[in-house]
């Protein structure tokens, strides 16, 4: 069984490097720069045939803001995001429940249909317009992943399929990746029972992907990471440590409870805040606006230094 999961995991890989390759090439004849977004959280099995997971939690809004503040900054995107977590522009919907359903109604035939209440959903309208001017153009590829070994395999191969691009690819790492997994010859085959008693489980360390990706699969490429902590203390020196290991260009440093309304941008020679003032809290503004202006300039720099 696992050896066949492999074998599909690995099929799925190739098919989706394809995909990315064509694609980016298609952007580079339009003359687009082009950003891989990693959105969401990863999931990691307990069992072979599973039933208990560890989950990394993440709703996917930071990476699905993001996603929509780069396509109309220009850039087509690339969305490895989690299955059935914040997707762009879909994000102005209630979540599945009567919230959604209360922003419905019938409309009379023949035959009869379904439409949206512009008073319950005022945001869709706007939302949707620019959806499809996205899809239509091209601007927005979308690759879903739920598992770490698949979202693994998927970023390895987007890269692969990226690195021909050179200093024209950003890639923006915002997923929730799991620091832990089981190996799969450690797993036991079947459910684990209750009736054996409390749960102990060791865990091996997940390989980190950051060195290889900016070492190997995609070398030329500007590469934004992103440093949660809930210690205010440590955050900066956090993500200082993790440039100077992993040689990228950009961490993105936020804290737990304020992750929604201010960052620091921090580089190997500065570290600038930004963040939301009360006003525009009131507008509706959100935090990846800032981010990815701020970010657009930091790889424009980075681009003409190439040249």
């Amino acid at each position: 069984m696992a050896a066949a999961a492999e074998e599909a995991a690995a099929a799925a890989a190739a098919a989706a490097e394809g995909r990315v390759r064509a694609w980016a090439e298609g952007q580079a004849a339009r003359g687009r720069r082009v950003a891989l977004v990693t959105s969401g959280g990863t999931q990691v099995p307990l069992e072979a045939r599973a039933v208990r997971f560890l989950e990394n939690f993440s709703s996917g809004r930071r990476g699905a803001a993001s996603a929509e503040r780069l396509v109309a900054a220009g850039y087509g995107v690339c969305f490895l995001h989690r299955a059935r977590s914040a997707f762009p522009w879909a994000r102005v919907l209630p979540p599945p429940g009567p919230a959604l359903l209360d922003a419905l109604r019938l409309t009379p035939g023949p035959p009869p249909g379904v439409a949206a209440d512009p008073a319950a959903l005022p945001a869709l309208l706007p939302a949707l317009r620019d959806y499809r001017r996205a899809t239509e153009d091209g601007a927005l590829l979308a690759i879903e992943f739920t598992g770490l070994a698949e979202y693994l395999a998927l970023l390895k191969a987007a890269a692969r399929a990226l690195a021909p691009f050179g200093s024209n690819v950003m890639f923006y790492l915002a997923a929730a990746v799991s620091d832990f997994y089981i190996p799969t010859s450690e797993m036991p085959e079947h459910k684990i029972q209750s009736s054996e008693g409390p749960l102990q489980i060791t865990m091996k360390m997940v390989p980190k992907m950051l060195s290889p990706l900016v070492k190997e699969w995609a070398p030329e490429a500007f590469v934004i990471s992103f440093k949660l902590e809930t210690d205010p203390l440590i955050l900066i020196d956090k993500s200082r440590q993790a440039l100077e290991k992993y040689r990228h260009q950009v961490v993105v440093a936020n804290i737990l409870e304020s992750r929604r309304t201010s960052v620091i941008i921090v580089t190997k020679d500065s570290q600038t805040p930004l963040s939301l003032s009360d006003e525009e809290i009131a507008q509706g503004m959100e935090i990846e606006e800032k981010i990815v202006s701020y970010l657009q300039g930091r790889h424009t720099a980075f681009i003409e230094k190439k040249v």
